[in-house]
């Protein structure tokens, strides 16, 4: 399937604009490649955050503790 500006996974929902535009444009390159959905789309949005946020290790970590009410 070939995804497009307004048309595009569920999984770039909660992206930013140029991050799912970016991640879009590899995901149908991989798609074009040979690619099967599930594994273009997981590479695409991890190569286009790398491309447009930087390294993982660049951005901030956030972790979710569970409170303690004693």
């Amino acid at each position: 399937m070939h995804w497009t500006k307004n048309d595009y996974p569920a999984s770039f929902k909660n992206v930013g604009t140029d991050v799912r535009n970016k991640a879009i444009e590899i995901v149908n390159t991989l798609l074009q490649e040979g690619y099967e959905d599930g594994r273009a789309i997981s590479i695409g949005l991890c190569k286009a955050r790398e491309t447009i946020e930087g390294k993982s290790e660049n951005r901030p970590h956030f972790e979710v503790r569970q409170r303690d009410n004693d």
